[in-house]
């Protein structure tokens, strides 16, 4: 028989780890706040305290179990983590499955590292970066290049990032190697417009999450971890930004 505090200990656990997930993977902190007070409350805890930033989550319940702090180390987007999140949430809701299976599914959920394949990647990147091109610059002639330069930048991020473990530098990275890429396609005569091929291509690195979640933020009031993911979003854009420039500038 599970002791009281016992209970509170797990309840704290699967609510915490619940947030943290949530967070790493690109969620609003709206919907982090609201995912584990529910919880919290289906679990049978007569109150709850939360204080969430993008950098940690203080959660206490009943008043009787110390709060506790869950740090958040890093922050990637994973949209089907964070759906799954939501999915376990409704499950323990409606009684489908136990708080220990509840959390035994988080813990599962956390460790592993499921996520796209890399030559799927590849192709998004590659049907981002040409139609784009055409919605933007309405140049049809430079779709073919753009994907393929899309893709190619995508590949740099993507070796970049999983090595380096800096993500700005590997923006900036992939930004060198995009501008690169536009102005050699242009000069063998692949492209005709290395504008074109640019404005396409680096659409895969525009931190276009972390610009909306900011903005839902500050909508809901989290002025502190709004203006800190408008940063993190600006930082990112100053890196691509950069790394363009650099390229047009010296050749």
């Amino acid at each position: 028989m599970q002791s009281p505090k016992d209970h509170d200990q797990l309840i704290l656990h699967t609510a915490l780890t619940a947030g943290r997930i949530m967070i790493e993977n690109g969620s609003e902190i709206e919907r982090v706040e609201d995912t584990m007070t529910r919880i919290a409350t289906n679990a049978g805890a007569r109150t709850s305290q939360l204080f969430v930033m993008i950098t940690g989550i203080l959660m206490a319940i009943n008043g009787e179990v110390g709060a506790q702090i869950e740090p958040v180390k890093r922050r990637t987007f994973d949209l089907e983590k964070i759906a799954v999140v939501n999915s376990l949430s409704r499950a323990f809701a409606d009684h489908q499955i136990s708080l220990q299976e509840f959390s035994d599914q988080l813990d599962h959920l956390d460790s592993v590292s499921k996520y796209f394949p890399f030559w799927l990647q590849l192709l998004a990147a590659a049907l981002v970066s040409g139609p784009l091109e055409v919605v933007f610059r309405h140049n049809l002639p430079d779709f073919w290049i753009t994907c393929v330069v899309g893709m190619l930048g995508w590949w740099v991020y993507y070796a970049l990032n999983k090595y380096v473990r800096i993500r700005f530098l590997s923006e900036f990275s992939a930004a060198v190697a995009i501008g690169l890429l536009a102005v050699l396609s242009h000069h063998w005569g692949f492209g005709n417009n290395v504008d074109d091929i640019i404005i396409g291509s680096v659409m895969p690195l525009v931190p276009g999450v972390p610009i909306t979640n900011s903005v839902r933020d500050i909508l809901a009031g989290n002025l502190v971890s709004g203006p800190a993911r408008g940063v993190e979003a600006l930082v990112s854009a100053a890196a691509i930004g950069f790394g363009i420039a650099m390229v047009l500038q010296f050749l």
